[in-house]
């Protein structure tokens, strides 16, 4: 294919392999084993949100993928979780390609809803600061609201992560268009604000085209529930380039990529 436009990421989140990993003491599955043959099959990064109960990335494992993405300079590490907690430390000490920062509370099931503002702005600045001082682009976790990009412009952030939970619940459904309008819409804002947008939270093989067929700009998926149960089918490889077919449909269909 000819690429008219930056093809869309793939950063693949490997807390689910640490998660069934951590059921045993035994080592496996390998967390740098999984992220190695998703990088070796095309994910353009690797993603992890290290909670505060290590229920699944473990500290070390956030040093050792570090160590791993270096072998790897065209890919990005992209660290997760709330800058209040946890997750301040390992940025300055890792310095990853990205922090984004996701307002869970510290016995969260799983991310649920995006920041607020002006609630949020006040203790989201400086830490948003210090990231960027140290070299580290940061994006904010958003809620699909177009009036809340400028703000998250103002605060400091270089990106939004727009969270696809309520996209990936409609799909398939009567209101998959009304969803795709607010995603499009926010996207769009934030593109206009001077945003880069990354997107995620339950999108699968099923849902991602539709999405990137109609959400202007995105420049990031960050994929890891769908993409390892998958991959207990697949294989990482093979999982992995489903996921670059899905994408180059998306952007096909939008007509940034030629056949």
């Amino acid at each position: 294919m000819t690429t008219s436009h930056a093809r869309t990421a793939l950063s693949v989140n490997v807390n689910k392999v640490a998660l069934v990993r951590n059921t045993r003491h035994l080592g496996i599955p390998s967390v740098l084993r999984a992220a190695q043959l998703c990088l070796e099959a095309g994910a353009q990064g690797i993603t992890v949100h290290p909670r505060p109960d290590e229920r699944h990335i473990r500290a070390h494992d956030v040093y050792q993928l570090a160590e791993l993405l270096k072998q790897w300079p065209q890919a990005e590490y992209n660290i997760e979780g709330n800058p209040t907690h946890n997750l301040m430390e390992f940025i300055r000490q890792v310095r990853p390609h990205q922090a984004t920062f996701v307002p869970d509370s510290q016995d969260q099931f799983t991310s649920d809803h995006g920041w607020s503002f002006p609630q949020d702005a006040e203790r989201l600045a400086p830490l948003i600061a210090e990231c960027r001082q140290l070299g580290v682009r940061v994006s904010l976790f958003m809620d699909p609201l177009p009036e809340q990009m400028a703000a998250a412009r103002a605060v400091g952030a270089d990106r939004v992560e727009l969270y696809t939970e309520p996209y990936a619940a409609a799909w398939g459904t009567p209101q998959q268009a009304a969803q795709l309008e607010r995603y499009r819409a926010a996207a769009q804002a934030a593109l206009d604000v001077g945003l880069g947008v990354n997107a995620g939270h339950d999108l699968s093989r099923d849902n991602l085209a539709d999405f990137l067929a109609h959400v202007p700009g995105v420049l990031e998926v960050s994929i890891g529930h769908a993409l390892i149960a998958d991959a207990l089918e697949l294989g990482y490889g093979d999982t992995v380039r489903a996921y670059q077919r899905c994408i180059a449909q998306g952007m096909t269909e939008r007509g940034l990529l030629k056949p």
